[in-house]
């Protein structure tokens, strides 16, 4: 039996946190809409939890985080962060170095 944990997030849920992933800068808005577009209707109650405690994060700490420059503090949000830098294309925004 699942739990509340494992359970899928409903459409109205998946467009809220769309709406959330648009961020200041574009590196982030391209990277997380990637993701979404990817992962969003297999995205889980506790992913998506985790990925609202990423979001809180200031765009430049976020992308140091994406772009394997830093690590997150919560060793917990790893397996996402790895998941999102993973996300296609990231390997060339990574050349690219720090938006400016």
């Amino acid at each position: 039996m699942a739990t509340p944990c494992d359970r899928r997030v409903d459409a109205l849920r998946l467009q809220r946190l769309r709406w959330r992933c648009r961020r200041g800068m574009l590196e982030n808005d391209l990277l997380l809409a990637r993701y979404l577009d990817a992962r969003g209707d297999a995205l889980t109650e506790d992913e998506v939890g985790q990925l609202d405690r990423l979001l809180d994060l200031p765009d430049h700490d976020l992308w140091d985080l994406l772009a394997g420059r830093a690590a997150p503090a919560d060793p917990g949000l790893a397996p996402l962060v790895a998941a999102l830098a993973a996300t296609p294309d990231l390997a060339y925004e990574r050349t690219r170095g720090t938006p400016s």
